[in-house]
């Protein structure tokens, strides 16, 4: 009985060899574990040993170029506007209705040519009243001067007295005056009638009408009472140009003048709007005689020939004044002179191709390339092409490039 075990502590029996079966599998299955980890961070460090170390980036690549040498002629640029030498209002110097108006709006009319009609029949009633008192002064006067010598006749001949003749003599004198009084009537029935038909006063260009036909239309001889416009009228050759210089622009293009002492001094070299070769030339023929201190400015004056009449009246031009004789000029172009606030720069490439940045004063542009006045030698390699790419103290690598002379403009095609 003590030899048979209980059913339940059976069970709760662990045999022994099955028990150390399962503990070395466990064992086993951590050694393989450890041994993967260990091969894996071992190829990992071969794997970083064998990878080539990472390369810096190329230095950027530049294009470079001495500053092209001119001998340039110092001068001032403006802007102007065109202006009509004459300009007149067309205005009727006697009333009525209008009756013809013979030019389009726009056309150009010469001097003399038939613009406007008004009604000259009130005006030819006038004149031949005048006409016909002229005829009776004139008829009074010839009966006057008859009686006058006869009544001298008879003075002679003591058969007439002396007051006779005086009292003729006064009244040949009286009819005279009256022939006067209606020679002076008819001209004037005839300057009123020879207005009724309004002539251009010069060649030029015709605005637009303001009146048509059949309105009437006021008059007056000397504008002593309101007139209506009809239309305006503008010269064309030659035009005027004005333009405001500074004052520091006024000095230096007046010690310009002292110096070339002739018509020389007087040119300038002009551009419309549209046009950038300065080809049109004038003449300077007012500089007022004051500054106007508001805007620190003084006002000038030039005469522009305009044969073709490509030139129109309140267009507007650039004009050229020169201010100093032809000295060397180093040019570079614009596009390498970089703004710094109130100052300008440019990028300069040294022996050691390191870009440094110059500080240098600068004139105006000259065809796209600007004139460098200081801060710049002419052996100085300047950044033309490239310079996004760069900033000061960088590395780079240059290639030779070209500012051309005859083109103006930058050649970037380069010699590494």
């Amino acid at each position: 009985m003590n030899d048979r075990l209980d059913p339940v502590k059976a069970d709760a029996v662990v045999p022994r060899g099955r028990h150390k079966s399962g503990s070395r599998r466990g064992i086993g299955k951590a050694v393989l574990l450890a041994v993967i980890v260990a091969a894996t961070a071992a190829a990992y460090r071969l794997h970083e040993s064998d990878a080539a170390p990472p390369t810096a980036p190329p230095p950027p690549s530049v294009t470079v170029s001495t500053p092209l040498q001119r001998d340039l002629a110092g001068r001032i640029e403006l802007l102007g506007q065109f202006s009509a030498v004459n300009r007149v209002e067309i205005r009727a110097q006697v009333g009525g209705t209008l009756t013809q108006i013979h030019f389009r709006d726009g056309d150009i009319v010469h001097k003399g040519d038939l613009l406007f009609e008004v009604d000259p029949e009130p005006y030819q009633i006038k004149l031949s009243g005048a006409s016909a008192m002229l005829e009776s002064a004139r008829a009074r006067g010839a009966l006057a001067t008859r009686e006058l010598a006869r009544a001298q006749e008879l003075q002679r001949a003591d058969a007439g007295t002396i007051e006779n003749v005086d009292q003729k003599i006064a009244e040949q004198r009286a009819a005279q005056a009256a022939v006067d009084n209606a020679n002076a009537q008819v001209r004037d029935a005839r300057f009123d009638l020879d207005r009724c038909r309004v002539y251009a006063p010069f060649t030029g260009r015709m605005g637009t009408h303001l009146v048509s036909v059949g309105n009437l239309i006021s008059g007056s001889r000397a504008a002593s009472s309101p007139t209506t416009l009809l239309a305006t009228i503008v010269s064309l050759d030659p035009i005027y140009l004005d333009f405001d210089m500074s004052e520091n622009d006024y000095a230096a293009f007046q010690q310009s003048r002292v110096a070339q002492n002739g018509q020389l001094a007087n040119a300038v070299n002009i551009a419309p709007t549209g046009d950038d070769s300065f080809a049109k030339t004038g003449t300077l023929n007012f500089i007022d005689n004051a500054l106007d201190r508001s805007s620190g400015t003084i006002h000038a004056r030039a005469t522009v020939p305009n044969g073709d009449f490509s030139l129109t009246s309140g267009g507007f031009a650039r004009v050229r004044l020169s201010t100093s004789k032809p000295r060397a000029e180093l040019l570079v172009p614009d596009s390498s002179v970089l703004a710094d606030q109130t100052d300008h720069m440019v990028y300069v490439v040294g022996k050691d191709d390191i870009v440094a940045s110059k500080k240098v004063e600068v004139g105006d542009l000259r065809d796209g390339l600007r004139i460098i006045r200081s801060g710049l030698l002419s052996t100085d390699r300047i950044v033309i092409d490239g310079i996004p790419t760069v900033r000061p103290g960088a590395k780079v690598a240059p290639r030779n490039g070209t500012i051309e002379s005859s083109s103006m403009q930058v050649a970037v095609g380069a010699k590494p």
